[in-house]
């Protein structure tokens, strides 16, 4: 009788833990709006009904269940959550600058639940974010797709935990210039860069292979072969080679990017995702045939040198060439506006609504490997859900609601007065510029323009 008492005691346990464990679901019935499914077209007057953090009906004259709370949006707007494929928002460190591989550091061991960013990011309608490691590296971290449940104060439950595993890469200046100039070791070029993958995934199949050699002869009798010794950084190197890590690569030149794809088609990798992309309308048809996509600034160029040839029309051109593409922030001032940079796409390159606000829902959730779940309202689908005063593709449109997992996180008139006013835990001012040296995907930055506006005051005399 005691052992049994111990026994219901420990499954007991076991059950308040995984309860504890389980993240809000709300339910919530939105009534009368104009729903932007993104994938099914835009419905007026219509009604969405979220059960247990899941959307399960959309249509017209939907009745609350018991229990639910019902939303008037009648004039209002209602659409997917936000998806930023590239950001650093809720990190606490983000590069690991010491070698120019170290895919065996995590960016979920360093969320900051905490993070102001993650609220400002819902005032903007944000739900998802992609947290990266930065770009100094040419194998940089493993990333974190993070779902903004603000008021957690557990990492564990801000990080997607469905979600695919990622990984950052970066090609060009920054790593050249952080192992190259900066510690004097290669890659000190765009051909070391080349040669940092190919001989690292060499080193990958390598070991592999010995322990394919050793599970395979430690069953036969006699054996005496030692196990190889675990490397979690080739290991990681290996589960990218057998598809279970998506690539997202920072990258501008399209030479480089077509070395990468070379190198992708060489090894067998085909889970690849190409972050920025300023050339990417060079090589538009290339992406589009041997990757998942391109993730792209919808305006930013010329912050350094190897910038300075891009155009406003590269999403377009990029989803016309049948490129997945998305709009990406890499900022935490860009993320509460990316239905603004969006709307870019219609003024450069005439896309149609749903292409772009496909841009930053469910194709930023295809690059993540998630699509299945978030990026559109369908029935079946988590309910991150947005509700706006004006279309969300207007420079007028202002976000009232934010649901994660039909949990509202964002309530415009429930914002309190100081809100704004609180800075990050990790920073005396939370920096607001194209500068971000925390992550260095924008380094020297400040200097590049003002050699730029020394030589335009010298050719202006």
């Amino acid at each position: 009788m005691k052992k049994l008492s111990y026994i219901l005691a420990a499954l007991v346990g076991l059950s308040m833990q995984f309860a504890i464990a389980q993240t809000p679901k709300g339910s919530i019935l939105i009534k009368n709006a104009t729903v932007i499914t993104v994938t099914k077209g835009t419905l007026e007057n219509t009604d969405v009904l979220v059960q247990d953090g899941i959307i399960r009906r959309i249509g017209q004259n939907i009745s609350a269940p018991s229990g639910v709370q019902t939303i008037d949006a009648s004039g209002k707007y209602v659409m997917p959550g936000i998806i930023d494929a590239h950001s650093h928002v809720a990190l606490d460190v983000v590069n690991e600058a010491t070698a120019p591989i170290v895919a065996e550091v995590r960016m979920k061991d360093v969320v900051n639940p905490y993070e102001i960013g993650i609220y400002r990011a819902l005032a903007g309608g944000v739900t998802v974010s992609h947290a990266m490691h930065g770009s100094a590296n040419v194998v940089g971290g493993q990333n974190a797709t993070l779902k903004h449940r603000w008021g957690s104060s557990n990492p564990a439950d801000i990080i997607m935990q469905d979600a695919p595993r990622t990984i950052k890469f970066a090609l060009g200046e920054n790593p050249t210039r952080v192992h190259g100039r900066g510690n004097g070791i290669q890659p000190r070029s765009r051909m070391g860069v080349e040669a940092i993958l190919r001989n690292g995934f060499s080193e990958a199949l390598q070991y592999k292979k010995r322990w394919a050699d050793y599970n395979a002869a430690k069953s036969q009798k006699g054996n005496s072969m030692v196990a190889p010794e675990f490397d979690e950084r080739l290991q990681t190197l290996v589960d990218i080679l057998d598809g279970k890590i998506i690539i997202h690569c920072h990258s501008y030149r399209a030479d480089e990017i077509y070395m990468l794809i070379n190198v992708a088609r060489d090894f067998g990798i085909k889970k690849l995702v190409f972050q920025h992309t300023n050339e990417g309308f060079k090589v538009a048809p290339e992406i589009a045939e041997y990757t998942m996509g391109a993730s792209v600034f919808a305006d930013w160029w010329a912050y350094k040198f190897e910038v300075y040839y891009s155009t406003a029309f590269n999403a377009a051109i990029l989803q016309k060439n049948g490129a997945i593409t998305s709009i990406n922030s890499d900022s935490a001032e860009l993320i509460r506006h990316l239905y603004h940079e969006a709307a870019k796409t219609q003024r450069y390159g005439g896309m149609t609504d749903d292409e772009a606000l496909a841009m930053i829902t469910i194709n930023p959730a295809k690059q993540l490997g998630i699509d299945d779940k978030v990026g559109s309202l369908e029935v079946g689908k988590q309910a991150d859900i947005v509700i706006f005063e004006g279309h969300p593709l207007s420079s007028y449109a202002i976000p009232q609601m934010t649901f994660v997992d039909g949990v509202k996180y964002f309530d415009i008139k429930e914002d309190k007065d100081d809100q704004r006013q609180q800075v990050s835990a990790t920073e005396m001012v939370e920096p607001i510029m194209l500068t971000e040296e925390n992550h260095r995907c924008m380094q020297d930055t400040e200097y590049l323009f003002e050699t730029a506006n020394a030589l335009f005051s010298l050719h202006n005399h």
